[in-house]
């Protein structure tokens, strides 16, 4: 599939790329436009290291193709921190000191900031259901859980 121009509002910015249609997302926020927190992991939408929020769901960057973005806005943990929900994560994470080597913690981030967004107050059910998607090899599960129960208790 050959070049086009495709607008995207990134951050609550816009954007205009030239890419091919089918390139994956993640591929256009760091290599073209240099966003790199988000981070490539499987490339399969398995780990959840690429995950970005599209119209505040949490996606898999990696899978999800640039042309298909269309109108819909995308937050990537470069913008989560303006986000209510995003900023008490954000802060809850510096706070627990969770990360360990903080490869897949941008998207760990993401994640929890989607659920505190739909879910103001989990569960330990929710917890696990919305971030069984995301794989953090050095083991930092209990801190994770953690933070997303103290950004949850911190909400007003």
């Amino acid at each position: 599939m050959g070049l086009a121009v495709i607008a995207l509002r990134i951050n609550g910015e816009s954007h205009s790329v030239d890419a091919s249609p089918d390139t994956p997302l993640l591929w256009v926020l760091r290599d073209v436009l240099g966003m790199t927190g988000t981070k490539f992991g499987c490339g399969i939408a398995q780990c959840g290291a690429c995950t970005v929020h599209l119209d505040g769901k949490a996606v898999r960057s990696c899978m999800l193709a640039v042309g298909s973005v269309g109108n819909k806005t995308v937050t990537t943990i470069e913008g989560i921190g303006a986000t209510p929900a995003g900023a008490r994560a954000q802060k809850a994470w510096l706070d627990l000191e969770v990360v360990q080597c903080g490869y897949c913690q941008s998207g760990q981030i993401m994640s929890a900031a989607a659920l505190l967004a739909s879910t103001p107050h989990p569960d330990d059910a929710d917890i696990d259901a919305a971030m069984a998607g995301n794989i953090c090899r050095c083991g930092t599960y209990v801190r994770i859980r953690a933070a997303i129960k103290k950004a949850a208790a911190e909400q007003v």
